[in-house]
């Protein structure tokens, strides 16, 4: 089984950090946060490793960030990259992090406060892609930032239209909070929707009827540990009305083929 979209900081600053978005997004983490924490959590969940997505949340903080995920790009993590659409000369900065070695990279158009549909995001998007990184975006709404949705699915289904992206990845199965405009505009689109943190919060119909929809070929279990456990959510999954063939695409197959492991 393997976790496509987690979240670890270093540790000297992890305690900081979550203290800082806990508060902020009025929740509770379920690790420390620390790279050693993730890898614990993942052992107990039975997972096999956990892909690492770190937020760059300005443009200063590239080399930085990426330097620290760049020390995990195997065993229990697998650290994609990071930038910001702010970056300056953003075609040497993708090529940087491919030939560091990264699968792909995240972003988040709330915590970097730029709407998804932005000719900066459709400039990353486009040489990622020729490049073959995978991109992992928040999609849909954020606790941290409640009264913007910086992604929002008509936006996303505009990104896809326009860029054609190869391997786009939309977190929170499309969009958090937004499941019907998801099932409107993007299902059945050339696109791959992840679970993090959304068990509990999407009826368990409108999942698996998503999921059936859009295909199980595309989905990939995720769950934004810390802000879910990963054992939790490996149980809830375990027990939707879904076939084992259809669980074993989403827990442990399509995220291999898109890693091409």
């Amino acid at each position: 089984m393997i976790d496509f979209h987690t979240h670890m900081f270093p540790d000297k600053i992890a305690a900081k950090t979550l203290d800082f978005l806990s508060g902020r997004c009025k929740t509770i983490p379920f690790t420390d946060g620390t790279p050693k924490g993730l890898a614990q959590s993942a052992d107990e969940a039975g997972l096999e490793f956990s892909v690492a997505l770190p937020v760059v949340t300005n443009p200063a903080q590239f080399e930085s960030i990426n330097r620290f995920a760049e020390q995990y790009r195997e065993g229990k993590i697998l650290s994609f990259g990071g930038i910001h659409p702010q970056n300056e000369n953003y075609k040497e900065k993708l090529l940087d992090l491919k030939n560091r070695g990264f699968s792909g990279i995240k972003l988040h158009p709330d915590y970097q406060e730029t709407f998804f549909n932005d000719i900066q995001y459709k400039r990353i998007l486009s040489f990622a892609s020729e490049l073959g990184l995978i991109i992992s975006v928040h999609a849909g709404f954020d606790p941290g930032y409640p009264d913007c949705v910086h992604c929002t699915p008509s936006m996303a289904r505009e990104v896809i239209n326009e860029v054609k992206p190869q391997k786009l990845v939309l977190a929170h199965m499309g969009g958090f909070m937004r499941w019907d405009e998801v099932e409107r505009e993007l299902v059945g689109q050339d696109v791959w929707f992840d679970t993090a943190v959304v068990f509990g919060k999407i009826p368990d119909e409108q999942f698996i009827r998503i999921c059936r929809q859009h295909g199980t070929d595309k989905i990939l279990f995720a769950t934004d540990s810390p802000w879910s456990g990963q054992k939790e959510s490996v149980d809830y999954f375990r027990k939707m009305a879904l076939t084992e063939s259809e669980k074993q695409l989403i827990l442990t197959e399509n995220a291999k083929k898109l890693l091409t492991l």
